[in-house]
């Protein structure tokens, strides 16, 4: 045991103090910030106006086309369209939108002249618009009253709940969280393992693994190397964690209110004067909050995050000790470990959407997709959606998985590490396992 932990601590510190470590620790959270603050700032600080000439020669849609969100629409009487559709950008018009003589029954002809794209916003807000004055004049022309029309629609909504206490549950929040959780692991396991992967490749270059092999056995430096990294890992997903909340407190007092706004999702209900509006987003932040079993979520996603990386830190690590001075040989005998992780999350947009079918089932299952599937499924109810005995026979497999290929890495790891100027494949290392040391 204390050789392992010395490995630990070796790892562990060798990599802290790289200014590589430092460099990406502190890039990421500003990367992500980036992401959301600054097509934010685009859009907040690039309103563009546009006006819209209307012409309308079926006499149905006059002054119907309210301003909104920087478009405005100007109508024009006693103009032909189409001595003006060459030239009204001549009157800093975007556009020219033709509305025709019409048959309200069979409409045809409504044109939109731009020389350039209007933009999926304005587009769509132009054919929505067309397509509801449509709707409304052709019940004026049967004799129905858009208001009664209105009110005898239903807008219920049915409460579901599951299990014997017949808690309240929303399929909605149960699919966002469990495709962002599995989301989540797929990206830790292919950072975080290919950081282990480079790590091993890094030692066996520079030959400082022919010291450590000689005193320790290969399962010991495997599992020293793997906890290491993984310390690492976690240190650095911790200062993310701490970092992207303190640039969301600070960045407030440098943006303008608008921006604030737009940022914030319920930026206009504190704005708002209404107490309705704001019971009413509170009550939806507790309905969010009170369907999901929070705990059993947060435990889960703990316990698969560190399993689905060791188990495949171990694989990783083996593949780096395959690799010689050329790194373009990676990219081989990573194959056959990426791509399980791929299934993984290819089956993981299948269960969230069906987390009892037998596909969720299996891949929850078997460890090579367990933390991303079962991260998709529990969400859903536990045990309602995941039994007990599932939930435990997916956690005791990803233990013996990641004690395996742990063992087997090792073996692989011992005679690898200390092969150079050799191409070695798959067959040939799987053959060095049953070797004796």
């Amino acid at each position: 045991m204390n050789k392992i932990w010395l490995i630990i601590k070796r790892e562990f510190m060798t990599r802290v103090r790289k200014r590589s470590f430092l460099v990406v620790t502190l890039l990421v959270p500003l990367f992500f910030a980036a992401m959301v603050v600054v097509p934010i700032l685009i859009a907040t600080n690039s309103k563009e106006e546009k006006r819209i000439a209307v012409i309308d020669d079926s006499h149905l849609f006059m002054n119907r086309f309210p301003d909104d969100k920087g478009v405005y629409y100007k109508y024009l009487l006693n103009t032909s369209v189409d001595s003006f559709q060459h030239k009204y950008a001549d009157y800093g018009y975007s556009g020219l939108l033709y509305i025709p003589e019409l048959d309200i029954e069979r409409p045809a002809g409504i044109t939109y002249y731009s020389n350039a794209q209007p933009g999926l916003a304005v587009e769509s807000r132009l054919t929505r618009r067309v397509n509801d004055l449509i709707e409304e004049e052709r019940l004026k022309k049967a004799n129905i009253d858009a208001a009664q029309l209105k009110a005898v629609k239903s807008d219920i909504s049915i409460d579901f709940k599951t299990g014997e206490e017949g808690k309240k549950g929303s399929s909605a929040v149960a699919y966002g969280v469990g495709y962002a959780s599995g989301f989540i692991i797929y990206i830790i396991l292919m950072f975080f393992g290919m950081s282990v992967m480079r790590g091993v490749m890094e030692e066996k270059v520079s030959r400082i693994a022919e010291v450590m092999i000689s005193s320790v056995k290969p399962f010991q430096l495997m599992m020293g190397k793997i906890i290491g990294i993984a310390a690492v890992g976690l240190l650095q997903f911790l200062i993310w964690v701490v970092l992207i909340i303190c640039v969301q407190l600070v960045l407030p007092l440098f943006l303008s209110g608008d921006t604030v706004s737009a940022m914030s999702e319920g930026g206009a209900m504190m704005q708002s004067s209404s107490s309705a509006a704001a019971m009413e987003a509170m009550e939806k932040i507790r309905f969010v909050v009170g369907s999901v079993n929070w705990t059993v979520v947060i435990t889960c996603f703990i316990f698969y995050f560190l399993g689905g990386y060791l188990f495949y830190s171990a694989l990783f690590a083996a593949v780096g000790s395959l690799v010689n001075e050329d790194p373009t040989d990676a990219q081989a005998l990573t194959f056959p470990i990426t791509l399980p992780i791929i299934i993984g999350i290819m089956v993981m947009i299948s269960s969230v959407q069906n987390p009892t079918g037998p596909l969720a089932f299996w891949g929850s299952i078997i460890p090579f997709t367990s933390p991303m599937v079962m991260m998709a499924r529990i969400p859903y109810g536990v045990p309602g959606t995941v039994p007990y005995w599932q939930l435990g026979l997916s956690i005791s497999l990803l233990i013996a998985g990641f004690l395996f290929t742990t063992w087997m890495a090792g073996k692989i790891y011992r005679t690898g590490i200390l092969m150079y100027g050799k191409k070695i494949t798959w067959k040939e290392a799987i053959k060095w396992i049953g070797r004796k040391a």
